[in-house]
């Protein structure tokens, strides 16, 4: 009798979860502006770069902000501006990012409102170098110059293995008459900036945050949205083994079924390690909030979709691998109409759930978390609203 007592507390501390142990809350933005759009990268040395839009009182639009910690993430500096990246019009979805290449570049990239006439809601891309990591920048340049293209949003950039960069964007022009967006993709070469952009995929959703992951063997994964059939709004993957010049046709992570003429705005995260890739995403099909699956053979089948959290409210989640192959999972969701939490996930590289725990009270509002191993563990950097403004805070966790 006293073994089955000691088994069924065992069993309700497991179905709990574990309590994370977690550092002081800090903020890293300037706490008397709004800030917002954080982002999470590495510079060529691998130390963590924390990045956020500032915006000075009354204006809509702000400035690109970053900051590298020298010590894993336990610290930032204060931020240093991007004076060559403002008049960034703030969003969740479509925040600006940072690569940092081998060869000292670095590249900023962030979005503007266009104006445009044939589409109200338009934006456009663009981007800023720094040929000498961060000391000094050139002149923003727009990612399209086509004077077709009006609208492009929801970006995306990493760093290929020859030490090139490769970005993926939403785009309007398209070759057809159906609802959606083209999937376009551009490499760095011989000149400066972008160049040989390109049409991949059509027919994407328009307004969901795109993901793109470049594996250890140098294949280019991308995921996002697509729209099957006219109505269905469901996560696809995509998978390029020559660098970007050729891609896989389009494989549901989920067959969610998700029938919607809407803009969701909320995109999937992937990640990859040894048991191989990994997804999270929010749907409204076959169920509520953000799931997870993976997949064993590189993107040709697929685990059947995991709930992550009881609330359908559950929204924009991210992932990291940690340096022994395990994952964490955040994400934010509404537990009533007061607040918005971030909650956190822990699994095992097999994909086993391990802790899962909640960084910030169900009576706050923080929203839109990002995520990065530390070595020790994991760094999370999210937006809070405290003391009437919106700022950019992060703490460590111990996994």
């Amino acid at each position: 009798m006293k073994n089955l007592v000691i088994v069924f507390i065992i069993f309700l501390a497991a179905c709990r979860g574990g309590q994370l142990a977690a550092s002081e809350e800090r903020p890293v933005s300037d706490t008397t502006r709004n800030a917002s759009c954080t982002h999470l990268a590495r510079d060529a040395s691998g130390r963590l770069v924390l990045s956020w839009v500032e915006q000075q009182a009354g204006e809509e639009t702000g400035m690109l902000y970053y900051a590298v910690s020298p010590d894993g993430g336990k610290t930032f500096p204060a931020g240093k501006p991007i004076p060559t990246a403002k008049g960034i019009l703030p969003h969740g979805e479509n925040m600006p990012k940072m690569i940092f290449r081998p060869n000292g570049e670095v590249i900023a990239m962030y979005g503007v409102q266009s104006n445009d006439p044939r589409n109200k809601y338009a934006g456009k891309v663009f981007y800023t170098l720094s040929a000498d990591g961060g000391n000094t920048w050139q002149p923003a340049v727009p990612l399209v110059t086509d004077t077709a293209g009006y609208d492009q949003r929801y970006f995306d950039m990493a760093v290929l293995p020859s030490g090139e960069a490769v970005a993926i964007w939403l785009d309007n022009r398209k070759f057809h008459q159906k609802e959606g967006s083209t999937l376009y993709i551009a490499t760095t070469g011989a000149a400066p900036g972008f160049h040989r952009e390109r049409p991949v995929v059509q027919t994407v959703c328009q307004c969901c945050r795109t993901a793109l992951y470049v594996d250890a063997q140098g294949g280019l994964h991308a995921a996002f949205r697509d729209i099957i059939q006219d109505t269905i709004r469901d996560m696809v993957h995509i998978f390029s083994k020559d660098g970007g010049e050729t891609f896989t046709q389009p494989v549901r992570i989920s067959a969610d079924n998700w029938a919607i003429n809407g803009c969701p705005h909320t995109g999937p995260a992937m990640v990859r390690n040894a048991n191989g890739l990994h997804f999270a995403w929010f749907t409204m099909g076959s169920g509520e909030g953000v799931f997870y699956c993976q997949s064993p053979d590189n993107g040709i089948s697929y685990t059947k979709k995991e709930s992550i959290s009881a609330l359908p409210t559950a929204k924009h989640p991210q992932l990291a691998v940690m340096e022994r192959g395990d994952l964490a999972l955040v994400w934010d969701e509404a537990a009533d109409t007061s607040g918005n939490r971030i909650g956190i996930l822990h699994k095992s590289a097999d994909g086993r759930t391990l802790e899962r725990d909640f960084l910030t009270a169900a009576n706050e509002f923080a929203g839109f978390p990002v995520v990065e191993q530390t070595g020790e563990g994991i760094l999370v950097a999210y937006k809070k609203r405290r003391n009437g403004k919106e700022g950019i805070y992060y703490r460590r966790l111990e996994l």
